[in-house]
């Protein structure tokens, strides 16, 4: 890691920000509260972080624009893990990455990632690097059926993996994802009762913290609602934070980290994926956390003290894609059908393309009674477009 592991970047200074999608925009947002300027590097011109930074619009390999970043900035930081490696480590030559390149390098592989999970002394479901269909064929018989063939890199919202639910689709499987020219994995498949994700920061000082416990329900592989508190055992909950806090000092992590997880029947938890930045799963803390994951993030990057990430109230997050961005804007006008005891806070990203499943925003749902929240979701002409 770059740095001396003291330095402080303070109020006033230039946060620059590798990506410019809607994490990147939520979280200047929240830095601009607390002072800070901010400037980001994306391919998509006016994107959603653009809009409340100064933007340079150049690919994400672009070393040159990489540098213009740099000098415009005093500390730098990245909104999503397909940021290329390289670059940021060229950046940590040349100004002050806290987070570093070997965080990316290992969350961008998937084998990387779960040896270095497992180096924590954290469980991940069982799993076999494959370098051929034979070894496919011989691993599937292993696990059996249903199981899950992954690509090592690349992939995001259920893309770049292929569940094999018979041996029949071995060869298909194994064909279509090799194209990918990139190590593949199969997972042995945890019949889980509910998926977890905490969220922990770490900053250079060595301070660590983590959010409540969130459970997630996705729909077609995309999230749907993340509902806090988990509606799980709350010893379950404590350990779930446990495990993230001790990956983030296990693989030295600066700034936030999501580990999401699966929950099984009998109570144990195995770690699924990493992500080291803020979280769609965390969206929830904008409105319902004493800290936002947002502004956690520039505190732990900036190395300022982290704050409180207590729960102020129970909330369900529902995300909004394409589809739900016209009746969302219908609703609006008069808000109608909330039930008592439920208000709404709505988050949209600045996206100029309202496309089917892409993330467009988001609503929290602050309530007295989760359960209340997720129905009245569950008939809303919003979510049924």
């Amino acid at each position: 890691m770059s740095g001396t592991g003291e330095q402080v970047i303070k109020p006033g200074s230039t946060i620059g920000v590798l990506g410019g999608g809607q994490l990147g925009r939520m979280l200047a947002l929240a830095g601009r509260a607390m002072g800070y300027r901010f400037a980001t590097l994306d391919p998509t011109p006016d994107s959603p972080c653009g809009q409340v930074a100064d933007q340079i619009v150049a690919p994400y390999h672009d070393a040159e624009a990489a540098r213009k970043l740099a000098g415009m900035s005093d500390v730098i930081t990245y909104e999503f893990e397909n940021v290329d490696a390289g670059v940021a480590a060229m950046l940590m030559s040349e100004s002050y990455v806290p987070q570093g390149s070997e965080l990316l390098y290992t969350t961008q592989h998937r084998l990387r990632e779960k040896r270095a999970i497992e180096a924590a002394g954290v469980k991940v479901a069982p799993y076999r690097e494959i370098r051929s269909e034979d070894e496919l064929r011989e691993a599937v018989q292993a696990f059996g059926t249903p199981c899950v063939l992954k690509t090592a890199t690349g992939g995001y919202d259920g893309k770049g993996q292929w569940v094999i639910r018979s041996e029949g689709e071995i060869g298909e499987a194994y064909e279509t994802l090799s194209r990918a020219k990139t190590e593949l994995v199969l997972e042995q498949f945890i019949r889980f009762e509910k998926e977890i994700s905490v969220i922990a920061a770490r900053s250079p000082r060595g301070e660590v913290r983590a959010f409540p416990a969130a459970e997630n329900i996705h729909v077609d592989n995309i999230l749907h609602l993340s509902i806090v508190p988990a509606r799980a055992p709350a010893e379950v909950l404590e350990q779930a934070e446990q495990m993230a806090v001790r990956i983030a000092e296990s693989l030295g992590a600066i700034g936030l980290l999501a580990v999401e997880m699966f929950l099984t029947r009998d109570g144990e938890l195995f770690v699924n994926e990493l992500a080291p930045r803020p979280h769609n799963s965390g969206h929830y803390t904008m409105d319902a956390c004493r800290t936002s994951q947002f502004e956690q993030h520039v505190r732990a990057v900036c190395n300022l003290p982290l704050g409180p990430g207590e729960l102020l109230t129970p909330v369900v997050m529902a995300n909004l894609l394409g589809e739900h961005v016209a009746p969302l804007l219908e609703w609006m006008g008069d808000e109608a059908g909330l039930p008592e005891g439920v208000a709404a806070k709505v988050h949209l990203y600045g996206k100029h393309e309202a496309k089917a499943k892409r993330k467009m925003g988001h609503v929290n749902l602050l309530t007295d009674d989760v359960n209340k929240a997720i129905a009245w979701v569950e008939q809303s002409p919003i979510w049924k477009s």
